[in-house]
C-alpha cells in the first residue's frame, strides 16, 4: 500500500479554481496551484507563455482592477476574477471619473458597460477634446488613443414625448409643444383644420392655434382634425370620425397606414380606402366597409363589403358575394363570409383588428393564398 507524500497532498489540496477572462470579459474556469497565486501563474492557467508578455488584471468585487506583477502574490479574499491579455502597456481609460488601466488597444461599448457596472437604463458616451460626445452603443469597438486618457461617460437617456397627430407619430424634447409645432411636423396647415385633442378620461378639447399642449400629462392620447368649412372646393378634406371606435381599433388603423374613416350614413359604417389585394384580382386595392353595430363590442361584426366589384382573373365566379349595398351613394360588393362554431365572436377578445384578419383570409383563400 502506498502513501501520499504529505507535501504532495498538500500542494493538492492548495488547488484553487479561479476565473479568467481576456477583454472580452468572456469569463471560465482555471486551476492555479495555490491559493495565493502570483500574475505569472495566473496567465500560465489561462494559457499564455512568458514570451507573450501577458498583462493580469485583478477584477475586485467593488469594481476596481488592480494590476498583479508576474512575481507579486493575489489576494483571493479581493476576488477571483482576472483578465489577462497579451499586452506589452496598458491604456488608461476612466468609466465615470473612475481609473483603469486597459491591457489592449480598444474596448467594446459592452465592456465598458460591464466594468463601470453601468445599467442597461443609463447610455454610455465617450467624451473627447474638440470632439463632440459620441454614444457608444454596446456593440461598438472603440479604438484608445494612445496618448491621454479616455473618459467614458454613462448618463440617462434624454426624454421624449410623443403625440399622435391624425395617425402620424411625432416626437418633441420637450415636454411642452405649441399646436402650431405639432400640426407642422406632421406635415399639416394649422389654419386649415378644426384640431380636436383627446385625453384618455376626459371630453375631446378643440384646441386653438395658439395653444400649447403638455404631453407629461397622463391620459394624452391624439390630436384628431376636421376640415373647417371652405367655400373654393380646393382644401383637403380631412377624414370622418362620425362615431368612436374602440382606443385599439384606431391604433391599429392608424398602424396600417391607410386613410380610414367611420361615418353614420343611416348605419354605422367603417370605411378603409385602398386596402391591398394579392395578386389574383382584376383590381389591386378596394375601398373596404365594415358595417359596426350600435352595440359594438358586444354585438359581432359580421361580413365585409368592397368596391369596386371584385372578379378573379382566371374567370371564375367568387361564391357568396353577388349582392350590392349602397354605401355613399357606391355600389358596394357584400362577401357573406361568417364565423364557424370554432371561431365565435368573442366582445372581450374580439374587435376590428381581428375582423381583419377574417377579412385578408377570406380574400387570400379565393386566388389560393
Amino acid at each position: 500500500m502506498t502513501t501520499e507524500d504529505p507535501a504532495a497532498q498538500s500542494r493538492s489540496n492548495n488547488r484553487t479554481s479561479i476565473e479568467v477572462a481576456g477583454t472580452d470579459l468572456v469569463f471560465r474556469s482555471v486551476e492555479v496551484p495555490t491559493n495565493s497565486p502570483t500574475g505569472g501563474q495566473i496567465a500560465k492557467a489561462a494559457g499564455f507563455t512568458v514570451d507573450q508578455h501577458p498583462y493580469v488584471l485583478q477584477w475586485r468585487p467593488d469594481g476596481d482592477l488592480e494590476d498583479i506583477r508576474p512575481q507579486e502574490d493575489a489576494d483571493l479574499a479581493h476576488g477571483t476574477k482576472f483578465i489577462v491579455a497579451e499586452s506589452s502597456n496598458s491604456n488608461r481609460i476612466t468609466i465615470d471619473d473612475e481609473q483603469i488601466d486597459w491591457p489592449a488597444d480598444v474596448i467594446s461599448g459592452a465592456v465598458v458597460r460591464k466594468l463601470g457596472k453601468i445599467p442597461a437604463d443609463k447610455d454610455i458616451y465617450l467624451e473627447r477634446e474638440d470632439d463632440p460626445d459620441r454614444l457608444v452603443n454596446d456593440t461598438d469597438v472603440i479604438k484608445i488613443k494612445g496618448d491621454g486618457v479616455e473618459e467614458f461617460k454613462s448618463r440617462k437617456p434624454a426624454q421624449k414625448w410623443e403625440l399622435d397627430v391624425q395617425g402620424k407619430r411625432i416626437v418633441s424634447s420637450v415636454p411642452v409643444i405649441s399646436v402650431v409645432d405639432a400640426m407642422t411636423q406632421a406635415g399639416f396647415d394649422p389654419n386649415a383644420w378644426i384640431i380636436i385633442l383627446r385625453v384618455q378620461g376626459e371630453p375631446k378639447r378643440q384646441l386653438e392655434v395658439g395653444d400649447s399642449i403638455d404631453l407629461s400629462k397622463p391620459g394624452i392620447e391624439k390630436i384628431r382634425l376636421t376640415a373647417k368649412d371652405v367655400n373654393n372646393g380646393e382644401a383637403q378634406t380631412a377624414p370622418r370620425r362620425e362615431f368612436a371606435l374602440l382606443a385599439t381599433d384606431e391604433d391599429y388603423l392608424d398602424a396600417l397606414g391607410l386613410i380610414w374613416e367611420t361615418e353614420t350614413a343611416g348605419k354605422r359604417w367603417l370605411i378603409i380606402h385602398d386596402y391591398p389585394l394579392p395578386p389574383g384580382y382584376t383590381a389591386s386595392k378596394v375601398t373596404l366597409a365594415l358595417l359596426i353595430p350600435p352595440t359594438y363590442p358586444q354585438a359581432q361584426i359580421d361580413m365585409f363589403y368592397v368596391h369596386p366589384t371584385l372578379h378573379l382573373t382566371t374567370g371564375r365566379a367568387i361564391p357568396a358575394a353577388q349582392t350590392q349595398v349602397a354605401i355613399r351613394g357606391l355600389s358596394f360588393q357584400r362577401w357573406s363570409r361568417h364565423r364557424g362554431p370554432a371561431s365565435k365572436w368573442n366582445p372581450v377578445a374580439d374587435n376590428v383588428m381581428t375582423h381583419l384578419a377574417l377579412v385578408e383570409t377570406a380574400i387570400a383563400k379565393e386566388v389560393g393564398e
